[in-house]
């Protein structure tokens, strides 16, 4: 599945080494953040536009320890979406965005010929 939730625990097996076969985003994300509510769907759609090229990872920030994660990777504010591959972050915007600029920014920073 190419949409799926992580948390602190799984964050390295969902995120980190799942980036070395395909390039992952983070969606990090909270419940009452009304810019993270917009962008959902947006992101779910850009998923459906890409066919399992790239993994979608969704953090809830205040579930649990996750705000550790946020705090590691310094995220200011939400949503900020983070894209991983190979085990490291390789691009990140705040904020919601439209679906053609989501796609842009995921073909600025991967090649995806190369990621299938």
């Amino acid at each position: 599945m190419s949409i799926y939730d992580t948390d602190l625990d799984s964050f390295e097996r969902d995120v980190l080494a799942a980036s070395s076969g395909k390039p992952i985003l983070v969606d990090f994300w909270a419940d009452w953040c009304s810019p993270c509510l917009v962008i959902a769907p947006i992101l779910a759609h850009v998923m459906a536009d890409l066919n399992g090229a790239v993994g979608l990872a969704k953090l809830e920030v205040d579930r649990g320890d996750n705000m550790k994660l946020a705090g590691h990777y310094r995220v200011r504010g939400f949503p900020t979406v983070i894209l991983f591959q190979h085990g490291e972050e390789v691009g990140r915007f705040s904020g919601a965005r439209s679906r053609q600029q989501i796609l842009s920014f995921i073909t600025d920073h991967v090649d995806l010929d190369a990621a299938v």
